[in-house]
């Protein structure tokens, strides 16, 4: 069975920094893209940044200048570093990956969530 696991948010006071990561476990042959979503309080999920296996960023206009996603594909981890957090970044954190596997090919999977809190 394939999962991939969050940890690393919390609590922090607006300016402040966070990071987040997220580790793929099970038989996976491989990972395509990695990509970071999130869900404020009576918002939609939208997508904050994706990286490809060969290091290729995108960022969302809010995210942009802010985060930087990044990937170790040695240990199929992906992080989020998010620096200068808003009120507004407040928000549950998933990850997600497009992988194969020996069943599957183009799996999608979702991390569980991790809950980020910006507030003095």
């Amino acid at each position: 069975q394939v999962q991939l696991v969050e940890s690393g948010g919390g609590l922090v006071q607006p300016g402040g920094s966070l990071r987040l990561s997220c580790a793929a476990s099970g038989r996976i042959l491989s990972i395509n893209v990695m990509r970071w979503y999130r869900q404020a309080p009576g918002k939609e999920r939208e997508l904050v940044a994706d990286i490809t296996p060969g290091g290729n960023t995108n960022y969302a206009d809010s995210a942009k200048g802010r985060f930087t996603i990044s990937r170790d594909n040695a240990k199929n981890t992906q992080y989020l570093q998010m620096n200068s957090l808003k009120p507004e970044d407040t928000a549950v954190y998933y990850c997600n990956a497009v992988m194969d596997t020996p069943s599957y090919r183009y799996l999608e999977v979702w991390g569980q969530g991790t809950l980020v809190t910006v507030s003095s």
